[in-house]
């Protein structure tokens, strides 16, 4: 015998959606894998939980589930398994007329899109560029999107100010209009969005005269988003309900914001880690020295060791970008970069030769003069 899905997550048939949430967080924190490690029982009964929920979080899948209960879709063999005693119309029409399985509207609009009721607003998107450092520590920023929202006029209802819609006279308030055809499988049931309401179930006699019957009006929408340390160029924040604002009163879409980090003049990002060139005087790298470094959090003193080399990495703990996803920071990467002298005055040529000669090191000739390279031409 089938599970049911309430007794699972332990409330009943009319529990609200906040209720459902609650119970499954509990449960979910109770029997989850990590919490109970090798127990195959608890899994399986975390598994069912997680079942439960997707199906009754789902406004749509809750009423098909409590009309026809859990009935299991054809996985392989009989391609017409799935469309057994428990099975809906809807189901049929789904698979055969374009519906998406996943739970989503086809195209990849928003869940419910054919459904009755408000329509979910559409998702928007916008670019936010970032200095390096407000990505690196987060910040906010303030935003400004020209988006649909809701009628202050009208409440978003789409009728003007006392007066309400009244039931769709086409569809009688289903939101859609079914035709049965017969077919080679004999009565087919074809299910598309009532024309007259576009699919909401309602009709406005009295359309609003702001928003005429839309329920929403295109205006700029300015709001502070709160950037995370840690991001990275290219990456993409979420905003829940940020978006356009559906018709007639319906859930407002998503915003989608595309971060730009400008690049930094002193510090080149890879991963969690920042990576910087040290430029110091042969000298330095011969004899050592003691230097101060920039940081993004202030100046901070690396040493040279004697007889560094062009190429040797220092590395300051804790001086990189904070990890998104967790505690703690990457590191900075000093890479010393040795500077050979250039426009030497005679006397500093001449310290080097010395200094060539005492370690046996093979050099070029000293270029003669003006004067000395015009007397050799006449000998």
């Amino acid at each position: 015998m089938a599970d049911d899905y309430y007794e699972v997550l332990g409330v009943g048939r009319g529990a609200t959606e906040d209720e459902i949430k609650r119970a499954y967080r509990r449960l979910a924190r109770e029997l989850h894998p990590d919490a109970n490690p090798g127990d195959t029982t608890t899994e399986e009964r975390f598994k069912l939980v997680n079942r439960a929920y997707e199906t009754l979080r789902d406004p749509e899948r809750r009423r098909q589930y409590d009309m026809f209960g859990d009935a299991p879709r054809g996985a392989g063999g009989d391609p017409f398994s799935g469309f057994g005693a428990g099975a809906g119309l809807g189901d049929i029409f789904d698979v055969f007329f374009g519906g998406n399985p996943f739970g989503g509207a086809p195209g990849g609009g928003p869940a419910g899109a054919n459904r009755r009721g408000p329509r979910r607003g559409m998702d928007a998107e916008t670019n936010l560029e970032l200095d390096f450092t407000d990505a690196v520590f987060g910040a906010d920023r303030d935003i400004t999107v020209r988006l649909p929202v809701t009628c202050d006029t009208c409440g978003g209802s789409g009728a003007r100010p006392g007066t309400t819609p009244v039931t769709c006279s086409v569809c009688g308030g289903a939101g859609e209009v079914r035709r049965v055809r017969q077919s080679i499988l004999g009565q087919m049931v074809t299910a598309t969005p009532c024309s007259r309401c576009g699919g909401t179930g309602e009709q406005i006699a009295s359309p609003c005269p702001d928003c005429r019957g839309d329920g929403r009006r295109t205006t700029e929408k300015s709001f502070v988003v709160e950037i995370p340390g840690g991001v990275a160029d290219g990456q993409t924040l979420r905003l829940t309900g940020r978006g356009a604002a559906g018709v007639r009163g319906g859930p407002a879409g998503d915003l989608f914001v595309h971060l730009r980090v400008r690049p930094h003049p002193l510090f080149r990002r890879e991963g969690d880690d920042l990576q910087m060139a040290l430029h110091v005087a042969m000298t330095q790298a011969a004899l050592g020295a003691h230097i101060t470094v920039d940081t993004l959090d202030g100046p901070e003193e690396v040493t040279i060791a004697p007889g560094t080399a062009s190429g040797r990495q220092i590395r300051l703990r804790g001086r990189g970008v904070p990890h998104l996803q967790g505690r703690g920071r990457g590191d900075l990467v000093v890479t010393v970069v040795v500077d050979t002298p250039t426009d030497l005055s005679r006397a500093q040529e001449e310290m080097l030769r010395q200094l060539a000669a005492e370690r046996g090191e093979d050099v070029a000739a000293p270029e003669a003069g003006l004067l000395s390279k015009i007397r050799g031409a006449f000998k």
